[in-house]
């Protein structure tokens, strides 16, 4: 095998090893927990949103959509403002709840490709994202709805 850097005499499976063996391990466990915690967190937001509507007069079957709407909202203000950013460098996965990560997600690339305009800049790169989401959201549920009739 050729080295890498010839006056260092080192093979690319050498380098490999060395970076692997010097590599800090990350903070699995604590990581795991955080992102436990704020992921509840969120979903108490959530509940507690949920009850807000109900004690207005909702329906417990109409309940969800409001519920949804305003978490939607709350975390597309929260990454305009650019708290959720913040927020999600120390929670991690637990902000990626899916609906406050996706919105989340669709505002970022919203506001990052908005110089390039509403139609090229805007529409077509916030949905390069969401278009993936969607499209892999219909196949499992499509599975989902198969194997439910199946058994």
């Amino acid at each position: 095998m050729a080295s890498i850097h010839p006056e260092l005499n080192i093979t690319e499976e050498d380098y490999q090893t060395m970076v692997k063996r010097e590599m800090p391990r990350p903070p699995l466990w604590r990581n795991c927990i955080i992102a436990f915690l704020s992921g509840g967190m969120i979903c108490l937001l959530g509940q507690f949103i949920q009850n807000i509507y109900l004690s207005l007069g909702f329906s417990s079957t109409d309940v969800g959509n409001p519920t949804v709407v305003t978490m939607i909202f709350l975390a597309s203000l929260l990454t305009g403002l650019g708290v959720f950013d913040n927020i999600a460098r120390y929670t991690g996965a637990g902000t990626a709840v899916p609906v406050t990560g996706f919105a989340n997600s669709m505002t970022a690339a919203a506001l990052e490709f908005k110089k390039e305009g509403l139609v090229l800049g805007i529409g077509s790169k916030m949905f390069a994202l969401a278009g993936s989401v969607i499209v892999f959201g219909v196949v499992t549920a499509f599975v989902a709805g198969l194997i439910s009739a199946i058994l």
